[in-house]
């Protein structure tokens, strides 16, 4: 079993190219699904999770190919509307596929989905919703069974909470649905943008995408396009939040600066010096940060939820006491724990975690239970005194392509062994 050494306190310098999104390449294969002609898909990460997406594709039918950044998708021979549970199990966004199955073939039958365990995420807003569109469900021991028996209807939908899934799911199956569809209190985030700007190339008329309420009138046929995957701001996050815990000056190129607003506020408070370009952001940290006040994750354009665990460990060895509130998920402090081992002194109360800055981190054997988790891990210990050694890195690599790499390019002293 792999897991990165990483010997801590080197400064990091240069720049580092921020892959493509996550977020954004996993809705965008699956709604490939609806089109009639071959889909490519540029800036497509080299991750786990685009890997479980291809064989899922594949085992529907379809012909993928992979060369570098680039994922061919041909969805012309799609005919299989079941997704075994072993490839809903490897990760939690595979429920994408469902609204892409069911619009295509009519049916899809899938088990609920698996990846990080960051407890409940709920996926009644998805059914829920799938159902005012036509979609009849039947739920039996953790499978789903979808049909469509009188076509897809478009409908109004009113989100209880802006979910960026069910916005996604919601938004594939109106593509082709008869009529118009209405979704109020949609998720803003920038991956909704992209795969609205994807959909309407391939011939959708869908509008209002990154704002509260998007319109989609339905259309019969989808063509296939060439599209361009916007950069992964969670990554870009990740490289800053390693160039502030190590006092280094860092340059994270490939990015849309706009997509990190959110979360450039905490780095200022951090006293980092945070300078902004067309496509970079270049960060200049202090010999020690700052305490940050307080960090509360919301929905985009609020704090992004995934930026938490790696920002928690930048704050670990911060001067004063910082504060995080997670309002999205029940369980994503699981990596304090392993955090604390590195000689962090955290405090966490349901959904608050108090962080009091200590003067130095000590190296240890962690391991990482969740994506982001073992994101903040490496973070930490880039900074730590002595050898830090991160298990569990299949989660890593899930969501983060070739990071020892990238890190070891800019000054870091890590390897996966």
């Amino acid at each position: 079993m792999s897991k990165l050494l990483i010997h801590g306190t080197k400064k990091l310098k240069g720049e580092v190219q921020i892959h493509g999104a996550k977020n954004s390449t996993l809705p965008l294969m699956a709604a490939s699904l609806l089109c009639e002609g071959e889909c490519v898909l540029h800036n497509c990460p080299a991750l786990s999770d685009v890997d479980t997406a291809i064989k899922i594709l594949r085992h529907l039918g379809c012909k993928v190919e992979r060369a570098a950044g680039n994922v061919v998708i041909d969805p012309r021979g799609a005919n299989t509307c079941k997704i075994p549970d072993n490839l809903m199990r490897e990760m939690r966004s595979s429920i994408i596929f469902l609204g892409a199955i069911v619009s295509r073939l009519q049916r899809a039958v899938l088990s609920l989905p698996g990846g990080c365990e960051l407890g409940p995420r709920p996926i009644d807003l998805h059914l829920s919703s799938l159902r005012k569109m036509g979609v009849v469900i039947d739920e039996d021991h953790g499978c789903l069974d979808c049909r469509v028996p009188d076509g897809l209807k478009g409908a109004v939908i009113n989100l209880s909470f802006p979910s960026v899934g069910a916005t996604e799911n919601i938004m594939i199956v109106a593509c082709r649905a008869q009529g118009k569809t209405v979704i109020n209190n949609a998720a803003r985030e920038p991956e909704i943008a992209d795969l609205a700007d994807f959909l309407n190339r391939c011939g959708a008329r869908i509008c209002g995408a990154g704002g509260s309420t998007i319109s989609i009138e339905g259309v019969h046929h989808l063509i296939g396009c060439e599209h361009t995957v916007i950069p992964d701001r969670i990554a870009a996050a990740t490289y800053l939040t390693a160039a502030a815990i190590t006092g280094s000056t860092l340059t994270v190129s490939s990015v849309i600066p706009e997509h990190l607003a959110p979360i450039l506020p905490v780095f200022e408070e951090s006293g980092c010096s945070m300078d902004l370009y067309d496509k970079a952001v270049r960060i200049a940290a202090p010999q020690r940060l700052r305490r940050v006040k307080s960090v509360r994750t919301m929905p985009y354009p609020g704090f992004p939820t995934d930026a938490q665990a790696p920002v928690m460990a930048m704050t670990t060895v911060a001067d004063g006491t910082s504060m995080f509130v997670e309002n999205i998920f029940e369980s994503r402090y699981k990596h304090v724990g392993e955090l604390l081992r590195l000689g962090a002194n955290i405090k966490v109360e349901g959904r608050v975690a108090v962080v009091e800055g200590v003067d130095h981190l000590s190296g240890a054997s962690v391991e990482a239970s969740d994506l982001r988790g073992g994101a903040a891990l490496v973070v930490a210990g880039l900074a730590a005194q002595g050898i830090t050694e991160v298990k569990g890195l299949h989660h890593l690599d899930r969501g983060y392509e070739c990071i020892e790499k990238n890190l070891a390019s800019l000054g870091a002293d890590i390897r996966r062994v």
